[in-house]
C-alpha cells in the first residue's frame, strides 16, 4: 500500500499584517482603548507559524512511519492506514466514484526488485510483464520499471510518459506491492550498493526460487540490468502465466494522451471502411541490425554496415544478406510486400495503414507499394503536425500509436516477426482471434524469386501464396515447444494459450479442426 502526503501550501501574502497604532489625542474623560503593540502581534504570528510547522512535521513523520511499516510489517499498520483512507478519501456528493480497487495483498516482502528494461517499446512491455511475475513469485516489492534510454532510438521517455502509472500500481495491488522509488536508506546517495545482475534468459520457476531468492534475502535490493526474455515460455505454473496476461492485457494501459490520439486514428480509419495494418519493418535500424540489404544500392549497403559496427551490443557484424534472406530471416522489402498483398487477394482500393517508423529509402522504396495500393496512409498523413509534435523524438510513444491501430485493424500483416508483431498477434488472439496473416518468409522468398525470374506465372504464384497461408491466419493453436531451444519455439506473448479459454473448454478451442499446421 502506498500512502502519500499532500503538500500544504501557505500563502504568506494572505496573512494579516500587524496594525501600527496611530497617534491619538486622549480626552481626560474618555479613556482610550488599549491597542496591542507591534511586538505582541508579531509574537502571535510567530507562535501560529511554529504551530503550523510542527503539525506538518508530525504529519510527515507519521506518513513515513506508515510507509516503512507497510514494507516490514504490513499487518501492524493495516488498521491505521485504513482509518486514514476513510478520513481523507470521502467522496464528494454527486460525483461518481471510480470502481473499487482490489484489496491489497498482505505479505511480508523479501526485499526490493529494481529493473532496467532494454530494447524497444514491445520488448520492454513483455519484460515488464515478466518482472511483475517474478516479483509475485518471490514475494518482492517491485520498483516502477526503468525504461531504456540508451538504445538506438534514444527515447528519453519514463514509464509514466507511456503507461498509466497510477492504474498500473492500483490494478496489481492484490498481487504485487509496487513503489515509485526505493526508500532513501537503500539508495546510492546513502552509500547502499544493491546487487546488480542480469538474470539468465528463458529461466523457469526453479531458477528464481533457488538462485535469485537467496540473493535477495542477503542483499535486500536486487537490480536486474537486463530484462528481455528472462522468463521461460513454457513449464511455468498456470497462475503465473495468467498473471503475465493480466499485466499485458489489463494493467499496462497507455497514458490518456496516447490513448486519445490512438483512438482518434482508429476512428478516422474505420469511418472510411475496413483497413489492413501492414507492419512494414523496413527501417534503417532493422536493416542494419539484421544485415539484410536485398534491394539496396551498394552505397546503402555500406551505410547500413557502418551503422551495425557503430553499436557494440549488436553482436553479429559480418552478415551475408542473401543467405539470411533465403533462410527467411530478413524483413520483406516494400516491393515484395506489394506482391504478397496482391497475391493474398487484398483489393487495390483497400486502406493500408503502414505501422512503422521512417522507411529506409523513403518515397523511392514506397513507390511500388503505393502504385499497387493507392490508399496507403500513416499516422503522419492522417494527423496534423501539431498533434504529433508532442511525440516527436519519443519513438516509443510513436510506436504506442501504431500498436493501438494494429490491434484494432481488420487484418494485421507483419513483414517481420519482431517484438511488435508478436505482441500484436497475442493481443489479437486475446480479442477473439482477429485475423493476423503470419507470413512464412522462407517459403515466400522462394516463390518470389521463381515468379520474378519467370519460372512461376502470376496465377501459380498467387495460388501458392494463398495455399501456404491458409492455416496461418491467427486461428487457435497450441504453442510449439522445442526443449532446449526456447528462441526457436513459439513465443508466449504471441500465443498466450493459457489465457484464451475463459468460458470455453480449451480442448474444444484447440481441437484438431482448429489447429494450425506445423510450422
Amino acid at each position: 500500500m502506498e500512502v502519500r502526503s499532500e503538500g500544504v501550501h501557505v500563502r504568506c501574502d494572505k496573512l494579516p499584517s500587524p496594525r501600527i497604532a496611530s497617534p491619538v489625542i486622549q480626552s481626560p474623560k474618555i479613556p482610550s482603548p488599549a491597542i496591542p503593540s507591534p511586538g505582541i502581534a508579531r509574537t502571535r504570528l510567530q507562535v501560529w507559524f511554529i504551530r503550523l510547522c510542527s503539525s506538518l512535521f508530525v504529519w510527515t513523520c507519521l506518513v513515513q512511519l506508515v510507509a516503512v511499516g507497510e514494507f516490514w510489517s504490513p499487518h501492524l499498520f493495516s488498521n491505521l492506514t485504513n482509518r486514514i483512507s476513510q478520513i481523507t478519501q470521502t467522496p464528494a456528493q454527486g460525483v461518481l466514484s471510480p470502481p473499487p480497487l482490489p484489496p491489497a495483498r498482505n505479505y511480508t516482502s523479501n526485499g526490493f526488485l529494481r529493473v532496467s528494461c532494454n530494447g524497444g517499446l514491445n520488448q520492454m512491455r513483455a519484460a515488464i510483464c515478466d518482472m511483475v511475475t517474478v516479483a509475485r513469485l518471490l514475494n518482492l516489492t517491485l520498483v516502477v520499471p526503468e525504461l531504456d534510454k540508451t538504445s538506438f532510438w534514444a527515447d528519453p521517455s519514463n514509464f509514466e510518459d507511456i503507461f498509466d502509472l497510477r492504474h498500473f500500481i492500483d490494478s496489481l495491488r492484490d498481487e504485487v506491492r509496487i513503489v515509485r522509488r526505493l526508500p532513501k536508506n537503500f539508495s546510492r546517495k546513502y552509500g547502499y550498493k544493491p546487487l546488480e545482475m542480469p538474470p539468465v534468459s528463458w529461466s523457469n520457476e526453479k531458477y528464481y526460487l533457488e538462485q535469485i531468492l537467496p540473493l535477495v534475502s542477503k542483499h535486500k535490493v536486487l537490480h536486474f540490468n537486463r530484462t528481455d526474455t528472462r522468463l521461460a515460455n513454457n513449464w511455468i505454473p498456470l497462475d503465473l502465466q495468467k498473471l503475465r496476461c493480466r499485466v499485458n492485457f489489463q494493467a499496462l494501459k497507455f497514458t490518456p494522451k496516447i490513448e486519445s490520439l490512438g483512438y482518434k486514428l482508429v476512428r478516422m480509419l474505420q469511418e472510411k471502411g475496413p483497413f489492413v495494418t501492414l507492419h512494414l519493418r523496413y527501417e534503417m535500424d532493422m536493416l542494419a541490425f539484421s544485415g539484410c540489404t536485398h534491394g539496396c544500392t551498394a552505397e546503402e549497403a555500406e551505410e547500413l554496415k557502418r551503422l551495425r559496427y557503430a553499436y557494440p551490443w549488436w553482436r553479429e557484424k559480418e552478415i551475408v544478406s542473401e543467405e539470411k534472406r533465403s533462410q527467411g530471416l530478413c524483413p520483406l522489402t516494400p516491393e515484395e510486400s506489394a506482391l504478397i498483398l496482391q497475391a493474398l487477394g487484398i483489393s487495390k482500393d483497400t486502406q493500408i495503414y503502414i505501422a512503422a517508423g521512417e522507411i529506409y529509402g523513403r518515397d523511392r522504396r514506397l513507390a511500388p507499394l503505393r502504385a499497387a495500393f493507392p490508399r496507403i496512409v500513416k499516422k503522419e498523413t492522417l494527423l496534423a503536425p501539431e498533434e504529433l509534435q508532442q511525440f516527436q523524438n519519443h519513438s516509443s510513444q510513436m510506436a504506442a500509436l501504431d500498436f493501438m491501430v494494429a490491434v484494432a485493424s481488420n487484418t494485421f500483416v507483419p513483414t517481420y516477426d519482431g517484438n511488435m508483431a508478436k505482441l500484436v498477434e497475442g493481443h489479437r488472439r486475446y480479442l477473439g482471434f482477429k485475423k493476423s496473416i503470419l507470413l512464412d518468409r522462407k517459403k515466400l522468398v522462394e516463390l518470389l524469386d521463381m515468379h520474378l525470374n519467370g519460372t512461376l506465372s502470376w496465377n501459380g504464384f498467387a495460388l501458392a501464396v494463398r495455399s501456404v497461408h491458409e492455416r496461418r491466419m491467427g486461428q487457435p493453436t497450441r504453442r510449439t515447444v522445442i526443449p532446449d531451444k526456447p528462441k526457436e519455439e513459439d513465443y508466449f506473448y504471441a500465443n498466450p494459450q493459457e489465457c484464451l479459454c475463459v468460458g470455453t473448454n480449451c480442448d474444444d478451442l484447440l481441437s484438431r479442426g482448429n489447429l494450425s499446421k506445423p510450422r
